[in-house]
Formats: C-alpha cells, structure tokens, sequence
C-alpha cells in the first residue's frame, strides 16, 4: 500500500529494518548528538533522493531536480551578487548590515550558522573565494535540503516570520530532526541519519504556503540619503498577494510551485517504498533568464549542476509559464470613420500578482496591426535588441515612466504591468535600500483580489486604482488606431511579454564600476535579444 502525505500509517517492508548494519543501531546516544551538524550539505540528501523510479516507469529525482534550480543557485545568482554590490557602493557604512540581511535567504545555512556563532552572514568574501571550505559548503549550496526542511511551524503567518524570520527546528541546542509530509519509521530513520546525521519525521507545515512566506515575502528598510531608516517597503509579498486571492481557498504554493507525481513514487532511492503526492522539487518559477545565464556561463559562475539538466530545468520553467501564468484575447474589433477600435483582454492565471515576487520583473502587451496586405499601421510595445521596450519612458530616461494606461492610440504609449519604486526624494529608483513607495503597482491581480480592500503591502497604485477594467484576474485595455481611407479590415496580433530582470534594472547597475556590476550588465547586454519571453498570444480570425 502506499505511503500517504497527511499521518497515516503506512505498510513497511519487512526488510527495511533487517538490512541495517550493527554499527548504524548501536550508535549511543553521545555519538548521535556529535553526528549532528545543524546543518549539512546538499551531497549527503543526492545520493539517496535521486533516480526513484514511479509506478510508469518514468525516473524521478527529488535531488536532481532541486539542483537545477533557483533555489540551489541562489547564492551564485549573478544580479543577486550585483545588487548587493550596488547597495553596498551607495552605503559602505552599512556594509556588514547589507551582506547580513542579503544573507539570510541566499545563503541560509551559512548566515544562521555564523550568527549562532555570534558573527553575521558575509557576501563579499564568499563572492572572492575568501570562505574555508566548510564555510563553502554552507555557503554554496544556497537554499539547500536541511533549510527548509528543518523549518518549525511555530511563528508560521505571522510578521515575525517574513523577512527570513524562519525558525530552525526545534533549537540550535537542539538539532537533528528534518520534516517531510510522510511518517517515517524507525529503521529508515536509522538510515538517513547514518548517511546524513539528520532524523526524518512527519510534519504536515513543510506543505503549507507559510513555509514559503518566510523568505518570499521581504519587506526591506527603506533609507534617506544619510542611511536612516525612515520606513519599510515591500519589496516583494507573492505570499500577501495570494492571501487576498481566491486561490488561498484552492491552491497552496507548493501545489503549483511544486507540482506533485501523478502516480506513487518512491521518495529514496534506497529502500524506498512507494508513496502517494510526492511533491517535485523543481521549484517552476519565472526566472528562465537566469537560468540560461547559469548554464551558459557556468565556469565563471562555478556552477557544477550537468548542463543537461539546466537546460531541462530552463524549458520546464518556460512551459510553467507558458502554460500556467496567462490567457490573452482579442476582445473586440470594431472599424468605423477611418479608425479602428480594438479592446484585448488579458487575464492572470497565476495565484498572485503578474508579474511578483523581485521588483526587476515586468510584463507588457506587444500589439501590431496590420492591413490586409501585410502593412504594419500601428505597432506599440516592440522589444529592441537591446532588451529595451519601444516606447517605454523608464528605458529611455531613469527618472520617467510609463503610466497605466486605459486607452492606447500611439506608438509611444506602452501597457507595462510592472511596479514603479519612488525614493525619499519622490525620485524613480532601483535601488531596494533607497525605496520608499510606489508610483505604480499595475501588476495584473490574481482571481477574487478586491484591490478597494487591499492593504497598503499589495494595493494598486497610480492610474489602474481608477481603471474600472483593471480588476480581479486581468485587464481590459483599448486601442484606438487611424486607418488609410482604403483600408477596411485589419489584422490585429497580440503577446503578452515577460522579462525576469527590465532593461533599467539591469543598466542602472552600469554606474557601479565592480567586478559583479561590470559582470552583470557584461551579461545582460550579451543575451539582452533573449532577455524576454512570449506568456501568452492571440490574432484575429
């Protein structure tokens, strides 16, 4: 029979617990305790938690998976790296400050170990090889295994948490025990602690959105030109966003995130047993961009993850979103007195905001219209090849922006759907540190977001709080276009774009002359053709 997720009990085989060498059974209990690190690398989970095969025959690697993803390579993400650089740059007083905050979800098991050590997490000498190896270890390996998994319920939901506040279970003083959705007897216990010196045991949280909440949701000081704080800003709430949504009724982070085995599916290679809803450990998000850049620059970013498997990883993430992010319509056409009057509705499909999480994220409709011979009348929202928007304000002057519009009748006119950041001085920025409000947040809203309900963390702002088709799951923005006096039928097509990290976000990096600066925007300005992808399209019959 197999396993189920939920506490309840399960069929063993018999051989599970005759296999187990003496030595494993007679550890003492002096013995366990030394064998318990707090944390430990993710090659000590890999070697069991990969190559399962499910009921279908296919394979199934929960390690394999983890390790082409954004997760495992958070502390090696290159715009990660500038951007601390960045802030570093505008306030070196606030150094030690920056690298600990910019820590705590990066690199995790570095950061908690050295403040239980009475230090504080570090960057810059990890980023110039400065760290000994088994602080490499811990540093390296990014959100690693015994991260989450060694997570606690106990201040789950609440403001404590975010921020990184997530609690190691159950103590410092107390270490060993990791969670998993399954009960876990005790002569597989035994195993996993003889190859990793961890406990497994049942805890149903590691399945809850809170768990995720409690690195992707920051709210990250905001600073005046002195280094004061003067406030806090949401720098990224996915989880807010879905807790005013429809989906906080039907759908948990994991569900789509980490999308479950259709079939039972054994979660260890050795011994395994096969087991109901086991989870993916693919972490599908919308970063697509980054992991290219990963695999394509993977000796300067000493990336060991196989090729293969980025680029696996890269295409599973791009379907995720192809498939899962948006649906794009042309609404209605209508031609009359030489103009032509086109309304295309967008819709979110996701469970927050579209784009959210990383400010640098944006979204934009890329609409032509043509005559029936093929002639472009009107385009607006073309991508360069520079990775800039046609049109788009903010890409040609930092201190501007696109506004939300309601209606569209020139070429210059884009419909962004992204979050504007203002500083202390009203001024538009990128800098996290150097936020304090938002000019615009017309992020497309997930199903049953009431944006006159909203509080201050995940309300819209500026023109799309008055825009009446701007509401719950999507938009509905019209385009107004002049048409020759011989033409009398138009060929409309529309995409909906994405870019991981906007054209502005990346060259406002360019100032800081740094080697993750310089490498970074050296990056971007390579692949910058490549930086956007197609959500979702649509064209006239």
């Amino acid at each position: 029979m197999a396993g189920k997720k939920g506490g309840k009990s399960l069929n063993k085989p018999i051989y599970c617990i005759t296999i187990l060498t003496t030595a494993v059974i007679s550890l003492t209990a002096a013995a366990q305790e030394q064998a318990k690190p707090t944390f430990v690398g993710s090659d000590k989970c890999i070697s069991c938690h990969s190559n399962m095969v499910d009921s279908l025959g296919n394979v199934q690697s929960i390690g394999h998976a983890w390790r082409a993803s954004m997760m495992a390579l958070s502390a090696k993400d290159p715009y990660w790296q500038a951007a601390v650089r960045r802030e570093i740059a505008d306030r070196p007083h606030l150094q030690k400050e920056i690298e600990d905050i910019c820590s705590v979800c990066h690199m995790p098991m570095f950061r908690t170990t050295a403040v239980a050590n009475g230090g504080s997490g570090e960057i810059i000498r990890y980023v110039k090889g400065g760290f000994t190896p088994e602080e490499q270890v811990l540093g390296e390996d990014g959100v690693s295994c015994t991260v989450c998994h060694q997570i606690s319920a106990e201040n789950f939901g609440e403001h404590g948490s975010f921020d990184g506040g997530y609690v190691i279970t159950p103590s410092l003083s107390e270490q060993g025990k990791v969670f998993g959705p399954y009960e876990v007897d005790a002569g597989l216990q035994r195993v996993m602690h003889s190859a990793s010196a961890k406990l497994p045991g049942e805890g149903a949280h590691i399945q809850q959105s809170e768990l995720c909440a409690t690195c992707h949701t920051l709210f990250t000081p905001a600073v005046d030109g002195n280094g004061t704080v003067i406030g806090e800003f949401p720098e990224q709430v996915p989880y807010l966003e879905w807790k005013h949504s429809a989906f906080v009724y039907t759908n948990t982070c994991q569900d789509c995130h980490m999308p479950e085995v259709p079939v039972p599916t054994p979660i260890t290679s050795v011994l395994g047993e096969p087991r109901d809803n086991v989870s993916k450990h693919a972490f599908r998000g919308g970063n697509v961009f980054m992991l290219k850049l990963f695999n394509k620059y993977r000796d300067d970013l000493n990336v060991t993850t196989p090729a293969h498997e980025l680029e696996q990883s890269a295409q599973a993430n791009l379907e995720h979103l192809q498939s899962s992010s948006a649906n794009l319509e042309i609404a209605s056409i209508e031609i009359a007195h030489s103009e032509t009057v086109i309304e295309i509705s967008v819709q979110n499909k996701a469970g927050h905001k579209l784009p959210t999480a990383y400010p640098s994220r944006r979204a934009w409709l890329h609409v032509t219209v043509r005559a029936p011979n093929g002639n472009t009348l009107f385009e607006s929202g073309a991508l360069n090849p520079d990775g800039s928007i046609v049109g788009n304000d903010n890409d040609m002057d930092p201190s501007a922006y696109e506004p939300h519009y309601v209606e569209i009748s020139n070429e210059d006119q884009v419909q962004i759907y992204e979050p504007i950041i203002l500083d202390y001085k009203n001024e538009v920025t990128t800098s996290l540190l150097a936020s304090a409000t938002l000019a615009k947040d017309n992020r497309l809203l997930p199903k049953g977001f009431d944006k006159a309900t909203a509080d201050e963390a995940v309300r819209v702002h500026g023109a799309a709080v008055d825009d009446d088709n701007f509401q719950a799951e999507g938009d509905l923005i019209r385009y107004r276009v002049g048409l020759p006096d011989d033409v009398d039928a138009v060929q409309v097509s529309a995409q909906l774009m994405y870019q991981t990290i906007g054209y502005r976000w990346a060259h406002n990096l360019e100032a800081y002359n740094s080697h993750e600066t310089n490498r970074f925007v050296g990056y971007f300005k390579a692949n910058a053709d490549v930086s956007a992808i197609i959500l979702a399209k649509a064209v006239n019959n």
